[in-house]
């Protein structure tokens, strides 16, 4: 596939040290893991934290040309502290560098001329005016890529009517069951379960597929009018930092695959798990590895 993901990139401060990080960067590394063409679109800082992003994508295989150099602003931080079960909490430092990307024509242009299949977005990015503007800029230029939501919503860095106009523009939606709790919360929905959601949401919004994600318990996935409920895989969680987003690539490449959508689920499954069980969000894994893990 050909995927142009947009969003943030940043460094994840953890007590004793820092990882390479962002959603829509998380996304971007493992979707190049799996053998995709990925274009992703951000800014960094003028700063040391900045050069260190543009020398791992080289490194990476990642292009950097969509990433605008930002002097303004430094480079994206969030502080992150750990629960007992590896789980993470987030104090995010804004503005940053990726809250100001912005794209030439001839950018524009060429990220076009390669006829993307899917464009990522998630929520935290499009709270920055000038980030939502380029957003729909890219999606307004590519009206035949389809659009993958991968909600993401951080606390103080989301609202409701962005929300759901971002639901409203996608064609594929992932999200967790706690994210559903809120959003069920948010719009006065009320849904008899995961299914029950996926089904209604889907509806509602036009969605081609729908996953909700439930931790060491695995996801429930809708595709077209098929729903099934996958069970998760055990591992040791160093921390479950980009675990999500690791599941979002597996879950696009899965699909891309043409496999049945229990095959897709568990894929997904087993690629966020193997993630999970290594420090940072854009950790090295093969596909060989998550193959070989073990249900419990």
């Amino acid at each position: 596939m050909n995927i142009i993901s947009i969003g943030e990139v940043l460094w994840d401060v953890f007590e004793d040290t820092e990882h390479l990080g962002g959603a829509a960067f998380n996304f971007g590394a493992h979707a190049k893991i799996l053998g995709h063409s990925v274009s992703f679109i951000s800014a960094v800082g003028e700063d040391q934290r900045g050069r260190r992003i543009l020398e791992r994508m080289d490194a990476m295989g990642l292009p950097t040309r969509y990433v605008r150099r930002e002097k303004d602003h430094p480079t994206g931080i969030v502080t992150v502290s750990l629960d007992t079960s590896g789980r993470p909490h987030f104090i995010i430092h804004r503005p940053a560098a990726y809250d100001f990307p912005d794209l030439s024509d001839g950018d524009l242009g060429e990220l076009s001329s390669c006829r993307p299949d899917w464009i990522y977005f998630g929520t935290l990015f499009q709270m920055s005016p000038k980030a939502k503007a380029l957003t729909l800029k890219v999606i307004g230029a590519n009206p035949e890529a389809r659009r993958f939501y991968d909600v993401n919503l951080r606390e103080n860095c989301y609202e409701a009517a962005l929300v759901n106009e971002l639901m409203s523009r996608a064609t594929a939606v992932k999200l967790n069951d706690q994210e559903v709790d809120m959003i069920q919360s948010m719009f006065g929905w009320s849904y008899r379960s995961l299914e029950d959601f996926c089904r209604g949401a889907a509806r509602k919004f036009g969605w081609e597929a729908v996953c909700v994600t439930r931790g060491e318990e695995g996801c429930v996935l809708l595709v077209g009018d098929k729903c099934v409920a996958a069970e998760g895989y055990e591992v040791r969680v160093a921390d479950t930092v980009g675990a999500g987003d690791a599941f979002a690539a597996a879950f696009l490449h899965g699909m891309r695959c043409g496999w049945s959508v229990q095959e897709v689920a568990d894929f997904a499954n087993r690629v966020g798990a193997l993630v999970a069980s290594r420090p940072g969000g854009t950790p090295s894994w093969t596909v060989g590895e998550a193959r070989a893990l073990r249900t419990r």
